[in-house]
């Protein structure tokens, strides 16, 4: 504790609070404006405190370059944030896919996380992942990740960006992103395009009955059971989606570490 104390200690200490508290805002668990602010800064402190005294040993003085590594700290904590929850939002992706075939794009929710409009199947998808994330004891890997990240990043040294293996980075995540959403989406709106085949063969068919007045609540009730048998598949999926984001932050703070 004398040791803690010692002033000495006080600009590493800030520069892994802005890394951790930046990391906070950003990712998906932690980053709602329901939890409050305190809270936020709350827990960044006094993980702080935790993995100060872990970290080795490191002299540094507050003086101009400090300031650079201060930004330094907080761009890293948001791009690591940033990328977590890039890739989770593959879920209301997939969302989106589904509500379009459903019939509910006009019918979106507020995201309490971003404030936006968002699908409502994709706000339903996004919660059973962050309730999964939970029940796998994610939110200790998340922890684990940022602490991993101060290993292979280190505080004392500056950083140089190789720009175009950040953009091919953005670009494999983004990739990796869609491909998880369709594999969510493909089960309910293949089953979305039979229906409306069928619909289809019955209006020429059958002209006189209004295919649009049986079509909107038919295709529901397909979504609905369809989404209760593939509930299991989602679940596998969201695994999946989740060792996507932990490989996606290891290989970022490789690239930004230079490891």
């Amino acid at each position: 504790m004398i040791e803690f104390i010692n002033i000495s200690l006080l600009p590493v200490f800030l520069l892994v609070f802005v890394r951790i508290l930046a990391f906070f805002i950003v990712i998906p668990l932690l980053s709602y404006r329901t939890i409050p602010t305190p809270f936020k800064i709350g827990m960044s402190f006094f993980l702080t405190l935790v993995l100060v005294m872990t970290l080795p040993t490191t002299t540094l003085d507050f003086e101009f370059s400090y300031v650079l590594l201060l930004l330094k700290e907080i761009v890293i904590g948001l791009m690591l944030g940033w990328f977590s929850y890039m890739v989770v939002s593959a879920v209301q992706i997939a969302g989106g896919f589904i509500d379009f075939q459903m019939g509910f794009a006009i019918a979106n929710v507020v995201d309490p996380q971003t404030g936006a409009q968002s699908p409502i199947i994709g706000q339903y998808f996004y919660m059973i992942a962050l309730l999964f994330l939970l029940s796998i004891d994610g939110h200790h890997l998340l922890i684990d990740g940022i602490y991993g990240s101060f290993q292979m990043i280190p505080i004392d040294q500056m950083i140089t960006f190789n720009q175009e293996s950040i953009v091919m980075f953005v670009i494999q995540t983004f990739g990796q992103m869609f491909i998880i959403a369709f594999q969510i989406a493909i089960p309910i709106v293949g089953c979305l395009f039979l229906v409306d085949l069928a619909l289809g063969i019955i209006a020429r068919t059958v002209p006189q009955m209004n295919v649009f007045v049986v079509g909107l609540p038919l295709k529901i009730f397909v979504s609905f059971i369809v989404l209760f048998l593939f509930m299991s598949l989602y679940i596998s999926l969201s695994k999946k989606l989740f060792q996507t984001m932990f490989e996606t932050l290891h290989g970022l703070m490789q690239l930004i570490g230079g490891v």
